[in-house]
């Protein structure tokens, strides 16, 4: 069977054959079936050509966990636009930001006056009182193509900017080729959907479930913090989510042995899965396969998978005691280089294929993120973001028994509850509060093991009260720091640079 050349065509391929006789949406208490949701992207995107006309480019949507949200992220799809989401709970200074560096056309929301402020045309979406406009003409939108951009994430960014991760049509499809049957989803399948909009999690939540006739369950925020209890109120089947999620669910007693029924596979990323947090969890789920999916905004959702057998005397032991992130998926291919750039088992992971990114909105973000072909693959010409080179994944591994085991990351970027953090960004934006002069951020493991964001500052006016209300007009609650530590001076090491593992000792919760 040929697959769809865009986005849209995922989610309509499943209209035609389930129409009214499947539920593809449940959120908030409300359910829409195939044909349903369709028809409320339809009358969306029919609202977005009549504000932009034909051709719209970039459209944001600035919306929640709600009936809205999803209808309006498939009708940017279906006007033919790229979808660029924004979280309604984010800053707006650093929303407006976004919406600079997007260039954006339109804003879809949910909340009528969310986007006030933010310099760009509003377009609330209200599925009760939709204006009478014509329906979209088919033939006036023109097919936006396999090279096109389907959606585009702002990740966390060093310089302390969020940097935009343009993905394209065909790398969304060469990823639902992949993945769109992997799980066994079909038309009885209930697919939570765990991550928000901003989280390019999301992307597979979305289009696995609709690719296969599923019902996408979008639970609360507050759902979300009792794993259990969500699984089994909402009858789910499958399971995605960050392995933190887990350390919810046995802090709150919950995860017991077969606690969980229904699940038939649990799917986890984002972030390492220490192999303690899946057994507990296999435990609960015993019907339940459990597989890691590994890969960062850059190569469209994952790059890598790896299944636990089903009995977990045969789990493998890794360095780290965290589940190994797999092998590649088909079509994709890995390569891993010593600090000196050659080839090794042991080293920085570069990966290459169809779902891997064309480069970032900012030109200026790809330097150092490519890399040629290696001596004996091509002739290494060095075509910056050339199809046959690779992205630099910034993350260390190892080959052991022929699948890759995460090491940690080459540089200063951290995950924090499945975020990925440049602390750079965030002390760049301490160090521009008034009476800052020094300021380091990295994470540190709370008493259960979880890591949690904390910084350290010095000046002659640091109080960490005003400056936590200040980062809550800067940055969104991911990138806010858990503590701000006070101190005379940041310590260095002999090199004269900030002592990482000094700063370490100091902030532990065990002092």
């Amino acid at each position: 069977m040929t697959e769809p050349r865009h986005a849209y065509g995922w989610f309509t391929r499943s209209v035609e054959r389930y129409g009214d006789s499947r539920v593809a949406l449940e959120v908030a208490g409300h359910s829409l079936t195939y044909r349903g949701l369709g028809a409320l992207a339809e009358g969306y995107a029919a609202q977005i050509l009549a504000r932009t006309g034909p051709a719209p480019r970039r459209i944001g949507l600035l919306a929640g966990r709600t009936p809205s949200a999803y209808a309006g992220y498939l009708a940017i799809l279906r006007a033919g636009a790229t979808v660029v989401p924004l979280n309604p709970e984010h800053p707006a200074s650093r929303t407006a930001s976004i919406v600079d560096a997007a260039g954006l056309d339109l804003v879809l929301t949910d909340t009528p006056g969310a986007a006030s402020g933010l310099g760009v045309t509003e377009l609330p979406l209200d599925p009760a009182s939709a204006p009478d406009v014509p329906p979209v003409d088919a033939s006036a939108v023109p097919d936006p193509g396999p090279e096109a951009v389907a959606y585009i994430i702002f990740t966390s960014g060093s310089t302390g900017a969020p940097k935009g991760v343009p993905v394209l049509h065909r790398n969304l499809s060469a990823y639902l080729t992949s993945m769109a049957e992997r799980y066994d989803v079909g038309p009885d399948s209930r697919m939570s959907a765990a991550f928000d909009l901003t989280f390019d999690g999301s992307v597979h939540d979305l289009f696995v479930a609709w690719a296969a006739g599923a019902t996408l369950v979008v639970p609360s925020a507050a759902q979300l913090l009792s794993p259990v209890a969500t699984v089994n109120n909402l009858r789910l089947t499958h399971w995605f989510s960050v392995p933190s999620l887990i350390s919810f669910a046995e802090r709150l007693g919950t995860l017991k042995p077969d606690s969980m029924p229904t699940l038939r596979w649990s799917v986890f990323g984002g972030e390492a899965l220490p192999l303690r947090s899946a057994r507990a969890w296999h435990a609960a789920a015993p019907g339940s396969t459990i597989e890691v999916l590994y890969g960062p905004t850059e190569l469209t959702v994952s790059c890598t998978a790896y299944r636990l057998p089903d009995d977990p005397a045969d789990w493998p032991a890794t360095p780290n005691g965290t589940t190994p992130i797999g092998r590649c998926h088909p079509g994709t291919e890995h390569l891993i280089l010593d600090e000196d750039d050659l080839p090794a088992d042991t080293g920085e992971l570069l990966v290459r294929g169809p779902q891997r990114f064309p480069g970032y909105l900012d030109p200026a973000d790809d330097a150092g993120r490519f890399h040629p072909p290696v001596p004996g693959e091509g002739d290494g010409e060095d075509k910056q973001a050339g199809a046959d080179h690779w992205y630099r994944t910034g993350d260390r591994v190892a080959l052991r028994d022929g699948v890759l085991v995460h090491l940690g990351r080459t540089d200063h970027q951290i995950k924090v509850r499945g975020h990925r953090i440049e602390p750079g960004e965030v002390a760049a934006v301490l160090r521009e509060l008034t009476g800052v002069r020094e300021a380091y951020v990295l994470a540190v493991p709370d008493v259960h093991g979880t890591p949690e964001l904390h910084a350290a500052v010095s000046g002659g006016d640091c109080d960490p009260q005003r400056l936590f209300a200040e980062l809550a007009d800067r940055l969104p609650p991911y990138l806010r720091p858990r503590r701000i530590s006070v101190l005379d001076s940041l310590p260095l090491n002999a090199n004269g640079k900030i002592d990482h593992r000094a700063l370490l000792t100091e902030l532990s919760p065990a002092r």
